[in-house]
């Protein structure tokens, strides 16, 4: 049973980094796609035209899929850290027995 634990805590270690690097990226994407939008839309204001209103909304709509990403990936890091203190708490007790 110990060693299902610590095999399972070891691979719910290397998924936690791994999504940490996936958002840390989100997160430089998310800035950059923050300044592509205010950009466009400072266009959008100036221009007046309808094309530089169109790339505005697609520089939003691209904002939200990525934060909506972002998002699911900073729930899922909540997953497996409530995971990983489950079965540290299940690790624990056996350890401090014997």
């Amino acid at each position: 049973m110990t060693r299902n634990l610590e095999r399972r805590l070891l691979s719910l270690s290397g998924e936690i980094s791994s999504l940490r690097a996936e958002i840390a990226i989100l997160d430089e994407q998310l800035a950059f796609q923050r300044d592509v939008m205010e950009d466009t839309r400072v266009r959008a204001l100036v221009a007046e035209t309808p094309i530089a209103d169109r790339e505005f909304r697609v520089a939003s709509d691209d904002h939200r899929r990525i934060q909506r990403v972002a998002e699911d990936a900073r729930t899922r890091m909540v997953a497996l850290m409530e995971e990983q203190d489950r079965l540290l708490g299940e690790l624990l007790p056996e350890a401090s027995t014997g």
